[in-house]
């Protein structure tokens, strides 16, 4: 496809089949098709041949990766040869028309030896689509391209063969505008050929921008690993062999050293390291796996040696999802695009019409037949349907890839309208405005009694337990001692907590507290003689667990206990040997960045509003601490879509953030619906933007691109109109040179693809992390740049 038109035409020729949908977008030059059962791939095929032009379908996603050359590079690297080529003998043409004072003795003769090349050769492109349009019944832009660069080297013939213009001596000045009474002694070469370098120039130009939008895909689809060194054999002493990642299967173990890219999406079983996951979600700081974290492909590892168990391979791998959803969103059209395809559809009938109806004026009006011809040559060059064409999909094209750059994925330009509408933001609690995970906030201690202690005996005991809160309880602990006390006589008291016996090394006068010496003094052992080993019962619950052993919590306790659940935290008792000791504070904690992303939401003419199934309390309270005012709580999830209806049902255009199986419906009902990429597959089918970031942060982000791009979009269609208004009455009346006309033709699809392309130095409102790398991280930092967060 060489323009807007032709990519209108085979769109038309696809929708006329039988049950068959079909989006054909110029700039990625791929088509959307939904078909029904009676239709076979092979036949939408053959109704693009039909139409005059070739297609082929995708390759499987499982189809191994093949070196071979890039069409669109090669089709740029030909319009360059025959640019470079077209220069060089354009150039004397148009300085020896435009400098009368060089035009020597049988100047126009030279002139004719040199552009002639340009027109036939230069032009064959132009030419040769023209021709299979005109054997289709179709006209595009070719057509107009061909038709008046042809009409300005057979006008010069005649004139040089049968009129004025091939006298010897013949000169002739270069102007502007038209001369109203050129006769046969006027030559147009300088027109045909410059015209032909012009257009050939705004083509390689248009071409090398266009392959620059899809960078950011092309570079996602190459993030992730060509091979994968796999385990196998027993797995007592396994066997390595190194296999293309295409074979890879679930299931299947595999080694990433440091350096190297994770093959796929897996869990780690073996190591721990730094995995630079900027690729994937954007993020500066690289995230620290051990055995059990989730690793995803295209990230590289670090640090140290890894063992990973696949879990996702080949198109349902995150990346492999992001660069589907990437090209899903390039390969829409937003509304605006499709008025702008409509008069696409129509452009080059009218234009041709009325380079026409051109012609028989400046004839009826008594211009000579050379100024007719002029005129009506200049109509066919001056318009431009390319740039109505390119106006969305380039923007689209850099916009999308930008964000997935940022780990934000728009899934279709209609997202781009939802946005500007938007203006009241429903954010679900856990998991969007907090972490989704529980974590130690506070220790409490008895009078008398050690923070440290306390602590480190509720975490052993709590090591056994499988519980949210125990879990943080053991992950602080262990941050803050590294090993535990063991355990004896674990219990597990379902609804209410723990028990258990703890063993550790008692005190001797004069001797260092053993707490003092965990954090740095040398170990005591009983067999050094420094101390003894005593056994303390440990409870570590609900204060009715206490009370099964007529314990009760002191008052201090008991209002810290208090305390904590008007917050709506979650007070756990510990007590020992009888006696109540402390009180621990868990809680699902804010978001570092979740009030500045409220903020920024609140500086957008954003309205936020907490959502959330937690206790009233606990909603006020994180609302109050990231700046909320409008709180929902104790909802279910069939009532959060109540919710988002009942905000719309007032007026508001809503969006819903959300990250559960329990936001899906709400994010499907709001009227736009972003995704955490770090929750449930079925919050983000049902979203428009996914946010592979966990952070709210990248919220603000997706809606600042999305309504950057469709400002661009706007822009784009607002010139392309503009321009071809304009120019073609000036054209007409006869006050532009078709060889300005030409240039001024080129420019314009130039102009629309770098106005798209400023999109690329779009920032994140995420600032760069003030944490010092590490120098193996920094050292890999250095070495990706294709998709680090802050990157212009």
């Amino acid at each position: 496809m060489t323009c807007a038109s032709c990519a209108n035409r085979v769109e038309r020729k696809l929708n006329k089949m039988d049950g068959v949908t079909a989006s054909v977008n110029y700039a990625t030059e791929k088509a959307t098709v939904s078909y029904p059962e009676g239709v076979a791939p092979e036949d939408l095929v053959a109704t693009v041949e039909s139409a005059g032009y070739t297609a082929q379908l995708p390759k499987p996603p499982s189809a191994p990766a093949q070196e071979q050359a890039d069409p669109a590079a090669e089709h740029a690297r030909a319009l360059r040869e025959r640019l470079v080529v077209s220069t060089v003998l354009a150039v004397p043409v148009v300085l020896l028309a435009m400098v009368p004072a060089w035009q020597f003795t049988y100047w126009q003769w030279i002139s004719l030896t040199l552009a002639a090349p340009v027109v036939v050769w230069g032009a064959l492109p132009f030419h040769r689509a023209a021709f299979v349009n005109l054997r289709h019944g179709a006209a595009t832009m070719d057509t107009l391209i061909s038709m008046g660069t042809l009409a300005a080297l057979a006008w010069s013939l005649y004139a040089l063969l049968w009129g004025g213009a091939g006298v010897p001596g013949m000169t002739h000045p270069f102007e502007l505008s038209i001369d109203r009474g050129g006769g046969t002694d006027a030559i147009y070469l300088e027109v045909a050929a410059g015209v032909t370098t012009f257009l050939l120039a705004g083509r390689y130009f248009e071409a090398r921008s266009k392959r620059t939008a899809g960078a950011a895909l092309r570079a996602l689809l190459e993030l992730g690993a060509k091979e994968v060194a796999v385990l196998g054999g027993d797995p007592a002493h396994p066997t390595e062999r190194r296999i293309p990642v295409e074979d890879l299967r679930v299931g299947d173990r595999f080694i990433v050293r440091p350096g190297e890219k994770v093959a796929t999406d897996g869990d780690v079983v073996e190591g721990t390291s730094a995995v630079d996951v900027s690729m994937i979600t954007g993020e500066s700081v690289p995230a620290e796996v051990s055995p059990g974290s989730a690793v995803v492909g295209g990230c590289v590892n670090e640090g140290g040696r890894l063992v990973v168990r696949a879990t996702r391979v080949g198109a349902d791998t995150q990346l492999a999802r992001m660069a589907q959803l990437v090209e899903q969103a390039q390969s829409g059209k937003a509304a605006v695009q499709r008025l702008a395809d409509r008069v696409s559809g129509v452009f080059v009938p009218i234009v041709i019409a009325l380079a026409v109806g051109t012609l028989g004026f400046w004839l009826g009006s008594g211009a000579g037949v050379a100024a007719a011809v002029t005129a009506a040559v200049a109509v066919l060059i001056i318009a431009c349907p390319c740039a109505l064409g390119l106006a969305t999909p380039t923007a689209l094209l850099v916009g999308t890839g930008r964000g997935a750059q940022l780990g934000v994925l728009i899934k279709g330009p209609e997202v781009l309208e939802s946005t500007r509408r938007v203006d009241t933001i429903v954010l679900d609690k856990t998991g969007t405005v907090t972490a989704g995970r529980m974590k130690l906030v506070e220790v409490v201690p008895a009078a008398r009694e050690s923070a440290e202690k306390v602590l480190r005996l509720a975490a052993a005991v709590e090591d056994g337990s499988e519980h949210p809160v125990g879990r943080a309880v053991v992950a602080a602990g262990r941050e803050r001692f590294g090993s535990l006390p063991a355990v004896s006589d674990f219990e597990n008291r379902p609804g209410l907590g723990v028990q258990g016996v703890v063993a550790e090394l008692a005190q001797l006068p004069g001797l260092p507290d053993p707490v003092r010496a965990a954090t740095g003094a040398a170990p005591l052992t009983p067999a050094s003689g420094a101390g003894r080993v005593i056994a303390h019962a440990v409870l570590v619950g609900r204060p009715s667990l206490l009370a099964e052993y007529g314990i009760t919590l002191p008052r201090e306790l008991a209002e810290a206990a208090e305390r904590a659940e008007a917050a709506g935290r979650t007070a756990v008792s510990v007590s020992w040997d009888g006696r109540a000791r402390g009180v621990l504070v868990v809680a699902d904690t804010v978001k570092p960045t979740s009030a500045a992303a409220v903020a920024a939401l609140r500086d957008l003419g954003l309205t936020p509003v907490l959502l959330t199934g937690d206790n009233t309390a606990a909603a006020r309270a994180v609302a109050a601490e990231i700046g909320i005012d409008e709180v929902v709580a104790e909802v279910l999830p069939e009532e959060k879509v109540a919710v988002v209806a009942r905000l719309q049902a007032e007026g508001r255009t809503v969006a819903m953030v959300g990250d559960g199986v329990n936001d899906a419906a709400a994010l499907a009902t709001a009227d736009l619906g972003l995704a955490m990429g770090t929750g449930t597959d079925a919050a983000i089918e049902a979203s428009d933007l996914t946010l592979v970031r966990g952070d709210l942060l990248a919220a603000v982000d997706a809606i600042r691109l999305a309504r950057r791009t469709l400002g661009t979009i706007r822009g784009n269609l607002f010139w392309a109109f503009a321009y071809n208004v304009a120019a073609l009455p000036l054209a007409a009346l006869g006050l532009l040179n078709p060889m300005i006309a030409g240039a001024a033709m080129a420019f314009s699809s130039v102009f629309v693809v770098a106005n798209s392309l400023r999109l690329r130095r779009f920032r994140s409102a995420v600032p760069r992390s003030s944490a010092p790398p590490t120098d193996d991280a920094h050292r890999t930092r250095s070495r990706r740049h294709t998709f680090g967060a802050t990157d212009g």
